[in-house]
């Protein structure tokens, strides 16, 4: 296992490294400017200069660079110049609110997943089969933006069960019961999408593992299909999921962007949409570099989860 770590960390951390300096080098490729962009086509040439010398504009490109990174790792990140603010603070108010949200979509598409994937190979049934396969072709099709506004209109405006958009008035913290009910909504629609994927994932890793050696002797044995597919197959079949499952938790992040703007959803991706349309540079760059380090993370992390369910990978790993 330690040597599977020693050579997964570097790797990730030079995809870091890369990140940021592209990241960093793409923003500056604007036309005109980084500080043109933020000060609008009517500034005067003193205040495009008081900006350039803000932002450090008028220094060494490296010298710019290594400038950024160190206030990176010091959480200096800096003033929003066009939202308004701390970046720090607003960041961690958006975040917050994005990990509640990509928190119980997770949930969904996990219960979704497991829903789906072992009725489809505990029941031999070619209906069953049928319907399922038709769910789960529905939900990952369907676009983000058709589901959130069909939801809205059935539950939230016709039926009024539900509250249309927004997040509890006195915090998640408030009452679970209010919490709930702003959270069901944005969740579903995240989250249907993200555990139709995983379903299919995990059906055909179960499927796989079916057609193996010890399920035969299992089988020999009279173990009933139940038994075999929840003590043994299931466990074997995890760890390719797993994997599926770190890029569906990127998806998820990256799909919050729409959904929070369709429920005004105060989290990281509203943020960096009304960070990209008011062209705010210094809140756009470390959203885009936050959004490349959690996705590298989870990645490292859904890895290494693999790696310790299967010996063989991490025994290979430190050969």
């Amino acid at each position: 296992m330690t040597g599977y770590l020693l050579r997964r960390v570097p790797t990730a951390l030079v995809v870091l490294a890369v990140a940021s300096i592209l990241i960093f080098a793409v923003l500056r490729l604007i036309p005109g400017g980084p500080e043109a962009a933020l000060a609008g086509p009517d500034a005067s040439p003193a205040q495009l200069a008081a900006i350039r010398h803000d932002l450090g504009l008028d220094q060494a490109f490296i010298t710019q660079y290594l400038s950024w990174l160190g206030d990176i790792l010091t959480l200096d990140l800096g003033t929003s110049y066009q939202v308004g603010g701390s970046i720090t603070d607003l960041i961690g108010f958006g975040l917050t609110n994005t990990l509640i949200l990509t928190g119980a979509a997770l949930v969904i598409a996990i219960v979704l997943a497991l829903a789906l994937g072992l009725t489809a190979v505990l029941f031999e049934n070619r209906y069953v089969n049928a319907i399922l396969t038709v769910v789960n072709a529905a939900a990952i099709a369907l676009p983000t933006f058709v589901v959130g506004t069909v939801l809205i209109l059935v539950f939230g405006v016709q039926l009024r069960l539900l509250p249309a958009g927004g997040i509890p008035p006195n915090g998640f913290t408030d009452s679970l019961q209010i919490s709930a009910q702003y959270l069901i909504l944005p969740a579903l629609t995240l989250g249907l999408p993200a555990g139709a994927m995983l379903a299919r994932f995990l059906t055909e890793s179960l499927r796989t593992e079916l057609q193996q050696p010890y399920v035969l002797t299992a089988r020999a044995l009279g173990a009933s299909r139940t038994d075999i597919v929840l003590k043994h197959a299931l466990r074997n079949a995890l760890p390719p999921t797993l994997t599926a499952l770190g890029i569906t938790v990127g998806a998820l992040l990256g799909g919050a962007v729409l959904v929070e703007s369709i429920f005004g959803w105060p989290g990281l991706g509203l943020l960096t949409e009304e960070g990209i349309f008011a062209r705010d540079y210094p809140l756009v760059q470390v959203l885009i570099l936050l959004s490349v380090a959690v996705f590298v993370i989870i990645q490292l992390l859904a890895d290494i989860v693999h790696a310790w369910l299967d010996p063989r990978i991490r025994l290979a790993g430190d050969r």
